[in-house]
């Protein structure tokens, strides 16, 4: 199976290692990942001057290309010019902090996942609640055998995989569920710079999630949680209410 592994820590960060040390024995691994951290970069993509891409050594544990964009120009960049083979699975993570509620709309690491379905690529997104000693190398082996169970993941599909803080020991389980859309609890915080000029650090944290079938109460209850994603993200039951609407809307002359 030929497998491409990326994620938005950057190619350095040990996440990526943990699961590439996974990976490697069920197929052939490329990484292709940013050249430095983009979390929260989103699907953002480099369109206005030239993406450089290098390859380095991570570690002595494998070689593989560091681009100077975000997660999705790697998986684009990857699939259509650095890849000799077709790629079979596309692997994003694994994410310092996790991939649940509405952080999935600003995480680079689901967003190349989303990229890798775009362009017809079965995807996996894993992610890691963040705590003060993040255990990749464990998260990596429960990521692997959810994998193992779902292969092969169907094309056009999205799974992302979030793991519960390790520090309270083994997960209570893994539950299957919908992506939380409750708001978080967020705020900036003034502060003051070297030059003296006032700037703002966003801060927060998990709101009042008050429904047990999300991803974030599964988290939050120490469950491993398991989402499936999609790229359609059309409302259509409200389509059909516009649609009735504006049916017999003329425009002005």
């Amino acid at each position: 199976m030929n497998i491409l592994l990326t994620n938005d820590d950057g190619i350095f960060a040990p996440g990526l290692s943990a699961i590439y040390k996974e990976l490697v024995k069920i197929g052939d691994v490329e990484v292709v990942a940013p050249a430095v951290s983009k979390s929260g970069a989103s699907h953002s993509i480099t369109f206005n001057r030239p993406v450089v891409c290098s390859k380095v050594d991570v570690n002595g544990l494998f070689s593989g290309y560091s681009i100077e964009g975000s997660p999705a120009d790697c998986v684009k960049l990857a699939v259509m010019q650095l890849c000799a083979k077709p790629i079979e699975l596309l692997v994003a993570g694994i994410n310092n902090g996790a991939n649940a509620g509405i952080n999935i709309y600003y995480s680079g690491t689901v967003a190349a996942a989303m990229e890798g379905v775009l362009l017809g690529i079965p995807s996996v997104a894993t992610s890691l609640a963040a705590e003060e000693k993040m255990d990749y190398d464990t998260a990596a082996s429960y990521c692997m055998h959810i994998l193992k169970k779902l292969m092969p993941v169907k094309t056009g599909a999205l799974v992302n995989i979030n793991i519960p803080r390790l520090s309270a020991g083994k997960p209570r389980g893994i539950k299957v569920v919908p992506q939380s859309n409750k708001a978080f609890d967020e705020y900036y915080q003034p502060q003051v710079d070297e030059k003296g000029q006032t700037v703002y650090q966003l801060a927060g944290g998990p709101g009042p999630f008050d429904d047990p079938s999300t991803d974030m109460m599964a988290l939050m209850e120490g469950y491993i949680s398991v989402t499936a994603l999609a790229p359609d993200v059309t409302d259509y039951d409200r389509t059909k209410q516009i649609r009735k609407s504006l049916a017999k809307l003329d425009l002005p002359e």
